[in-house]
């Protein structure tokens, strides 16, 4: 096992702690550089779609693991950026800019709807996040004169100075810059006291208003920048499809995305691109079985939603901290061996929350 001996305060915020952080996300940026010349078109699309699903899922990540606001609306919130980025691009706007007021406009949504977390907490934040969801998905359909209606619209590809991004691999260096970003972003506003006030509502509200933390003000800004990334996540997924329509966006779209999370891992970075790449295989993985399962099984209506909810019930009973606290528990066994022993994770339940992943 690894033990890091401190000697300067500079080791307590520096982002890589040991030389195997270094190691291994050097080897992950090379691969993922190189991933354009490593794989087909297709699957660089899946893996454009998991840098733009892992987007969404730190803004989830955030609200839900690190600030403890459930939401099953943030299908919503894709569709705002989405929308929001083809109507401004087909009006003429830079790429830029438009996707600037994408994030902008989306987090200003998210506002919106964070004030009745205000009041309401748990299952009756999460039903007031569905309502929203039904609400957006509606003025979608309705409001054709902007939206299209029913009959969707069409997203431009992407231009920056001149440069159009219509080639996938352009495309997917753009989605690479914003996820490293993005990834950035969160990782340093969970060092500051903002984000050590999101994980002190999490763990205790009472707690966190006890040493002065404004309930109202992080929760409301939990909501904004979580909105603010799934808006940016959505203008990328607008001009990946090219083509986006009310459907896309509705409740099943948002169960995605809190399923993405769950399962990844709440409460931790690496779980949002770990559901991400869970979210995008699964399909893949199910397309492949179906040649091995009897015809009649594979041919069945929602055959995909069974899967689906067998895997959630099964990490929900065998492993709640999802993917990345599967891995926490190997990391500890390897690191162990053979002094492991197996009641090392029986009393985990008893940690605060923010004690359990490091």
């Amino acid at each position: 096992m690894r033990f890091i001996f401190k000697t300067s305060y500079d080791q307590d915020i520096v982002l890589a702690k040991h030389g195997g952080h270094v190691f291994w996300y050097s080897v992950l940026g090379l691969f993922l550089l190189a991933a354009p010349w490593i794989f087909g078109e297709y699957w660089l699309a899946q893996l454009t779609f998991v840098l733009i699903y892992s987007i969404v899922g730190l803004g989830l990540m955030l609200l839900a693991g690190y600030t403890g606001l459930p939401s099953i609306g943030h299908g919503a919130f894709l569709g705002v950026g989405a929308y929001t980025q083809a109507v401004l691009s087909n009006a003429g706007w830079p790429f830029p800019l438009s996707m600037a007021a994408a994030a902008l406009i989306t987090a200003l949504v998210g506002a919106i709807v964070g004030l009745p977390a205000l009041r309401v907490r748990g299952l009756y934040l999460a039903v007031a996040t569905l309502a929203f969801g039904f609400i957006v998905q509606e003025a979608f359909a309705r409001w054709e004169s902007v939206t299209g209606g029913n009959a969707g619209i069409s997203v431009m590809a992407p231009h920056i100075m001149g440069w159009k991004l219509a080639s996938p691999v352009a495309f997917y260096f753009l989605c690479l810059v914003l996820t490293v970003a993005s990834t950035l972003l969160i990782v340093n506003l969970l060092r500051t006291p903002t984000g050590r006030a999101f994980v002190a509502i999490r763990d205790s509200e009472i707690s966190a208003q006890s040493m002065g933390i404004n309930l109202a003000h992080f929760k409301t800004l939990a909501f904004s920048i979580s909105a603010a990334l799934t808006g940016l996540a959505g203008a990328l997924y607008a001009h990946k499809l090219q083509f986006i329509s009310p459907e896309q966006f509705d409740i099943v779209m948002s169960i995605d995305l809190l399923l993405m999370a769950i399962i990844g891992g709440l409460g931790s970075v690496h779980g949002a691109f770990l559901g991400a790449i869970f979210l995008i295989s699964m399909p893949q993985m199910i397309a492949l079985a179906k040649d091995y399962l009897p015809q009649a099984l594979a041919q069945a209506n929602g055959l995909q939603a069974v899967i689906y909810g067998l895997v959630v019930i099964a990490f929900i009973m065998f492993e709640p901290l999802g993917i990345y606290g599967r891995w926490v528990k190997v990391r500890t066994y390897l690191q162990t061996v053979p002094l492991y022993r197996k009641g090392t994770f029986t009393r985990q339940k008893t940690f605060q929350k923010s004690d359990r992943l490091k």
